[in-house]
């Protein structure tokens, strides 16, 4: 080289450079590639004296080996070398050895190879020569702290990706068990809104084959409570009363007559206008009686609620609270109407049996006296075949049925037996068991079915 090696600085770092850093698990490695041994072993005492690992090479292939033997941090080549040039040597070490920094050390005069070394090294400073110690000291740590900012940026990022990925893995899993739980408990949610539709529908059936007992005690009641049933729930619905409300009210049809379950056959045979004394008294307590034997059971309260007020009149003289107009409970006065409409057809209330369309005049000119005026128009909606029929469906004969046809309506045998409820699905067992009944009783079963479910 044509330049002489500046003298060494003096002993001691001068004010304006800053201390050797603090141990550290690897001292920064330092790589001075010059062919002048007075320039390296000034480089070399320079950088040494200031805590760094210096490494010499007096030409590129030797600091090429030595680059492939150990790694090194930052790398300071003269640009005028044999064989090759700094800018031949820096481009080199960018392309096996991108991280480490590049210092080129070069004259005033060597424009053109400054050039060189930018564009093929990309080098990060270039020095010239003669160097100032603080300068060229100054240069190598800013370089260093540079590169130990890229080299923290790259660990920082790779430990976002690696916690990212932990993370993302994280939630995947617990999306998994969340939907799993979900699933869990949809299933037992499911099967429990199965549980509570089976166990609301034996309720139904129970309530339903207790009727027929109470139904027992009279020939002249069979079938009776499901016509009562069935009329009061058309009429609830046409109302426009919730469904809670239209199930309260079809429950106390069921059991209107459970409050004479202690009356003697006699009595139970008797028209109501032929009872006097004793025996109207007693008739009379019979809605009482019925809420006293279902209040005990927290379901049926609403329903004995109604049971109690089945005697009142809209008017207000009937019994046993003298209670008038709309004090009357809904329900009540629903009841009141469908239980009169069968009992006068029946002959329960007068001696002789009505047709349908004596008792709905009797019905209809007791509105506003007995019965409420608005139930009454109901009920003339529903006789009058403006209103649909209760539980849709369509009639069938027993040898039209097929396996999955579904009971519109209660199956009833002529003698008022209830045989299977509404909305039972029919099978092909159950088809033939209905056929062999309706053979042996030589009479025509009444068969409502429809293709799916509905209201029961």
């Amino acid at each position: 080289m044509s330049q002489t090696a500046p003298p060494l600085a003096a002993a001691g770092a001068p004010p304006d450079v800053p201390a050797a850093p603090d141990a550290a698990p690897a001292m920064p490695t330092l790589l001075c590639v010059d062919d002048e041994p007075n320039i390296l072993s000034s480089l070399r005492r320079l950088f040494r004296a200031k805590g760094y690992r210096v490494l010499t090479a007096e030409g590129g292939a030797a600091g090429l080996e030595l680059l492939r033997q150990q790694p090194v941090d930052l790398v300071i080549s003269d640009m005028r070398m044999p064989e090759m040039d700094g800018a031949q040597f820096l481009a080199e070490v960018r392309a096996h050895w991108p991280g480490t920094i590049r210092l080129l050390l070069t004259g005033y005069s060597d424009i053109q190879s400054i050039l060189d070394a930018i564009n093929c090294g990309e080098i990060y400073r270039y020095i010239t020569k003669p160097w100032d110690d603080n300068d060229i000291l100054l240069v190598v740590r800013h370089a260093l702290e540079r590169r130990q900012l890229e080299l923290d940026k790259q660990r920082l990022e790779a430990l976002t990706a690696h916690q990212n990925a932990e993370l993302k893995a994280l939630n995947a899993g617990l999306e998994a068990k969340v939907e799993a739980r979900t699933r869990q408990l949809r299933t037992l949610h499911e099967a429990a809104v199965a549980a509570n539709d089976k166990l609301k529908s034996n309720f139904i059936t129970t309530i339903k084959i207790f009727s027929n007992l109470v139904e027992l005690r009279s020939a002249n009641l069979s079938g009776h409570t499901r016509q009562v049933a069935d009329l009061a729930r058309q009429i609830a619905v046409k109302l426009g009363l919730d469904a809670r409300e239209v199930q309260e009210i079809f429950i106390a049809a069921l059991l209107h007559d459970i409050g004479k379950i202690g009356f003697s056959d006699e009595m139970l045979a008797t028209p109501l206008t032929m009872l006097a004394g004793d025996k109207l008294g007693l008739y009379r307590k019979h809605p009482v009686r019925a809420e006293q034997l279902l209040m005990p059971l927290p379901d049926l309260r609403a329903s004995a609620t109604i049971l109690r007020a089945q005697l009142e009149r809209f008017d207000g003289n009937g019994f046993p609270d003298g209670q008038a107009g709309l004090a009357i409970p809904i329900g009540a006065r629903v009841l009141a109407l469908a239980t009169d409409y069968y009992n006068l057809q029946q002959g329960a209330m007068v001696q002789r049996h009505l047709r349908p369309e004596e008792a709905k005049s009797l019905v209809l000119d007791a509105s506003g006296k007995r019965y409420d005026p608005n139930v009454v128009a109901a009920f003339r909606q529903i006789v009058d075949g403006s209103a649909d029929e209760a539980g849709g469906g369509v009639e069938v004969l027993s040898g039209e049925l097929v396996p999955g046809m579904v009971l519109a309506r209660d199956l009833i045998s002529r003698d008022g037996l209830m045989l299977l409820t509404v909305e039972h699905v029919l099978d092909a067992r159950m088809i033939q068991q209905v056929q062999d009944f309706e053979s042996k009783s030589e009479g025509r079963l009444a068969i409502w079915v429809r293709k799916a479910g509905g209201a029961a």
